[in-house]
């Protein structure tokens, strides 16, 4: 299925070979992929959770966790040039079927959280000027939102070219909000409060918790990190989908870090925190008056539908590609005339609308999700650093592409060591409640076994499914005895 991104388009339909896609293309990917709702969230996130020095040494562990990510990206792309749909693909390669359908449904699952927030921090933007919208949880945003999901759902439905025309114009708009911003912020800097703000004296809590509190916003804007691996099989060159991840990465690194440090130069840390969100603009309001508020609103509108958009197509790609490897039922792997895989697409809006409804019994709906999403991810990414440390210590076992070397084998240990912090960082109640999540999964994973008169699990594979439903029915006890609270 050519699936492509917003420089391609799809072949009219029928069977067609795969859209070839250039180094800029699948770069652009990788930023329009990463670059949505969540930087403009940051100022406020960070600002409830530490200071300046803080945000430092949380960008520097973030930065260093997710460029060797992106490294593991790239050198799995080098050496296992046969592996599609990236980080599915890889789980599955390193630890068996199981294991990576459990990554394809978590990423998938992630997205689908991940969509929720964008209709969340919509519907909290208008709320501005519209109180009946509160934070983007009252009965009337979640129908709007219900209603935005529905006609995207529609829109994509009708094809990929109608979807990926708008995708074009959003990806070279999204930018410019977020850009200027970081402009008028440095021009309206007062070293004052951002000395003031360095210490996190607000704060009772270590450096280190105050770090800690950070990482799961900074997994949440750095989603999409993948992206070109996902689209692997159309690249031009197998190279380039290692280099476009890293030169992704780091072009949004530089504007995320930015986004959130000049922050602290404009207002003290207790009213950022204090911000609703998206706390970017009550942050340009204060810097520059009322107009750059709305200015910030517009772009964030602009830049969540795109990424909306973007996020929707690639986790009906992984579905899709799981069904054509087997590795989910059947129906998943259909796809119309117009090259649109609608059972995928529907299963995705109708997940992301069962989330939505669930927000509405949360105290902070917008971070709830958040939260959520990052930590669906942490599986998936944590199984494709294992298996990039696993090809670098044994690449002889797992039909490696030329010589692994030191570096690779320094670069999977840094990522998986850092994926697996993240574990620790979104807390036991992000843990239980992603196991919720990933058990009942298992039945779409029984359905494709007996569709191909397979058995059903490995005694290994029952173990694996024995501890997620333990982990999901505790998770269920806890919600239910108030130990945690979405």
């Amino acid at each position: 299925m050519p699936h492509q991104d917003s420089s391609s388009e799809a072949a009219p339909g029928g069977p067609s070979p795969a859209v070839k896609l250039s180094l800029l293309t699948l770069t652009a990917m990788v930023v329009g992929s990463m670059v949505g709702a969540g930087v403009f969230s940051l100022p406020g996130r960070f600002a409830q959770e530490t200071g300046v020095a803080g945000a430092l040494i949380a960008w520097a562990v973030a930065g260093t966790g997710m460029l060797m990510l992106a490294f593991v990206f790239q050198a799995l792309a080098v050496r296992r040039p046969d592996l599609d749909a990236g980080v599915y693909a890889y789980a599955k390669a390193g630890f068996g079927e199981y294991l990576g359908f459990f990554s394809a449904f978590g990423y998938w699952a992630s997205a689908c959280v991940g969509n929720v927030t964008y209709w969340v921090l919509i519907m909290s933007t208008i709320g501005a000027v519209a109180p009946a919208l509160g934070d983007g949880d009252t009965f009337l945003a979640i129908v709007l939102s219900s209603l935005g999901l529905w006609c995207f759902f529609l829109l994509i439905r009708r094809g990929v070219k109608e979807a990926a025309a708008i995708n074009r114009i959003v990806t070279a708009a999204k930018l410019v909000p977020i850009i200027v911003f970081i402009i008028l912020a440095l021009f309206a800097f007062e070293p004052s409060v951002f000395a003031d703000n360095w210490g996190g004296a607000d704060y009772a809590g270590s450096l280190f918790n105050q770090v800690r509190g950070t990482m799961l916003a900074t997994v949440f804007v750095f989603l999409g990190i993948e992206g070109a691996s996902v689209y692997s099989r159309h690249a031009k060159r197998r190279q380039d989908v290692g280099r476009a991840t890293v030169l992704g990465f780091l072009s949004v690194f530089a504007i995320f870090a930015s986004v959130t440090i000049v922050s602290y130069g404009i207002l003290p840390m207790s009213e950022i925190a204090e911000l609703r969100q998206p706390s970017m603009a009550g942050v340009l309001e204060a810097a520059v008056g009322t107009w750059g508020k709305v200015f910030v609103s517009v772009g964030l509108v602009i830049s969540v539908l795109g990424a909306y958009l973007a996020w929707t197509l690639m986790a009906a790609e992984v579905l899709f590609v799981a069904a054509k490897d087997e590795d989910m039922p059947r129906f998943l792997g259909r796809s119309s005339g117009d090259d649109v895989p609608a059972p995928a697409l529907l299963m995705t809006t109708a997940l992301s609308q069962i989330v939505l409804v669930v927000t509405a019994f949360s105290d902070d709906a917008f971070n709830f999700a958040l939260d959520l999403t990052s930590a669906l991810s942490l599986i998936p990414f944590l199984l494709a650093a294992g298996f990039a440390l696993k090809i670098a210590l044994r690449p002889g076992e797992n039909r490696v592409a030329g010589t692994s070397t030191r570096g690779e084998l320094v670069v999977a240990a840094v990522a998986t060591l850092y994926t697996a912090f993240l574990l620790y960082a979104a807390g036991l109640k992000f843990v239980l409640i992603s196991f919720i999540v990933y058990a009942p999964a298992t039945f779409l994973f029984v359905k494709a076994r007996r569709e191909q008169g397979r058995r059903l699990f490995s005694p290994r594979e029952a173990v694996i499914c024995a501890v997620s439903v333990a982990g999901a029915v505790v998770g269920i006890v806890a919600l239910a005895a108030g130990w945690i609270e979405l």
